[in-house]
């Protein structure tokens, strides 16, 4: 067995193959003048199970994903499991407005064109935000859904030692996710009432629980911009909340979002995974990060019998 990395996810791949006690094989990259990509294994694969992680969530990554996997498989793996921390685009798992590109589901199809090994094609992605995206798959790949509820747990319960809290949700379309990790943990959820003002705008219109005097846990699947995280915070604050944490899995952060959450002083801290990228460029004593690599690595000795 050997696994292999985008550069980008090269913390993560590192910390799996420790996991493991599997050797991390080395690519050979390199820009032509005209920007075209060259890429070389320097090890074989010929006959070995080989584990690919990297992220899709930049069009690039997902091309060079892509191609990697192809030149795998074509060098004679006996099997590919590809591990994508972050699924790009899965917010986009569904089109609303006519004419839309459903692109999460156009993702799934590149990835499905992988040509198949003898032994299988997988796929193993994190907390995606919709259940329904591992059925975007086609039938030369495997698509395994893994929950970072443990680490996700682990991250709310370091924020909230002798605590009285409860778990909340940024609206109400993820209330039953919050409600079952809820329930888990013993305490009460809540989340918030929205109306569409406009196409590009919506208002808190309530609340459906008490929060008053309370420490209030916001989870949501993943953080950009902040923008619906803080409309959250401002309404649970408005309604008596004590204090406000957030818990996310991806942090996805571009630009300047963090510094635009930090200056808003309503979130005294934030957690998350080391899921994106992003994460590890932005850790810092208001952004907490948390490692999920064991939850890739114990899955995949469970699949492959690995000892130890």
């Amino acid at each position: 067995m050997i696994l292999f990395y985008l550069k980008d996810y090269q913390f993560l791949a590192e910390k799996i193959a420790k996991n493991l006690n599997i050797s991390i094989g080395t690519i050979e990259e390199k820009n032509f003048p005209d920007g075209e990509i060259y890429h070389r294994f320097e090890q074989s694969v010929l006959g070995q199970h080989v584990i690919l992680v990297g992220g899709t969530h930049n069009d690039l990554c997902t091309l060079n994903l892509y191609d990697l996997s192809y030149g795998i498989v074509k060098a004679g793996a006996r099997s590919l499991t590809l591990v994508i921390p972050y699924f790009g685009y899965s917010t986009m798992e569904r089109s609303v407005k006519e004419g839309e590109i459903v692109k999460a589901k156009t993702r799934a199809k590149i990835l499905s064109a992988i040509p198949e090994p003898p032994e299988g094609n997988k796929v193993l992605l994190l907390d995606l935000h919709s259940e329904g995206i591992p059925h975007y798959f086609g039938e030369h790949i495997t698509a395994t859904h893994l929950y970072g509820k443990n680490v996700i747990i682990k991250a709310i319960q370091d924020l909230t030692q002798n605590k009285n809290y409860l778990l909340a949700s940024t609206d109400a379309g993820r209330a039953k996710w919050v409600a079952s990790l809820a329930n888990d943990l013993g305490v009460d959820a809540a989340f918030v009432y929205k109306s569409r003002q406009s196409g590009s705008e919506t208002k808190v219109t309530g609340v459906n629980a008490d929060v008053k005097n309370k420490t209030v846990i916001i989870y949501d699947d993943m953080i950009r911009t902040g923008g619906s995280l803080l409309q959250a915070a401002n309404a649970y604050l408005e309604h008596g909340a004590k204090e406000i944490f957030a818990v996310a899995t991806h942090l996805v952060l571009p630009s300047d979002a963090i510094q635009k959450i930090q200056n808003a002083k309503t979130i005294q801290k934030i957690c998350g995974t080391n899921s994106h990228p992003k994460s590890i460029e932005l850790q810092s004593d208001f952004l907490n990060v948390y490692d999920i690599s064991s939850i890739f690595a114990d899955y995949l000795k469970n699949y492959f019998l690995i000892k130890g």
